[in-house]
């Protein structure tokens, strides 16, 4: 088992800042990919960022240029420092991680991203 829990969320205004924080409770060493994903209201969720243990990043083409995904494995943590914040990027943030070698994945309870226009 392995429990994830974000931090950092709120209400911001547009062309604001946050940084969100995933901690685990486990050994970053076994979790691989990890990555943040959102749901916006009304919205499937999707992914936001991902990156490997060596620290390969995907950033999806919306975000890319104002979000940055991060991890520190000794600090078992995952960051997404997000930049200029637009209304739509409004949604709930979740971490998730995958398992080493199994078909396991774990997912925070989210954390509530608001950007006020």
């Amino acid at each position: 088992q392995v429990q994830l829990v974000e931090s950092g969320g709120g209400l911001v205004q547009t062309g604001g800042s946050l940084r969100l924080s995933c901690a685990a409770s486990r050994s970053f060493d076994t979790l691989d990919p990890m990555g943040w994903y959102r749901q916006g209201p009304g919205k499937q969720r999707e992914l936001v960022a991902s990156i490997s243990l060596t620290g390969n990043t995907i950033v999806a083409d919306f975000v890319k240029g104002r979000f940055t995904i991060s991890r520190d494995n000794a600090k078992k943590a995952m960051y997404l420092q997000m930049n200029s914040l637009k209304p739509e990027d409004t949604a709930v943030y979740y971490c998730k991680a995958e398992v080493v070698g199994s078909p396991e994945e774990y997912w925070g309870q989210g954390t509530q991203v608001t950007v006020s226009a």
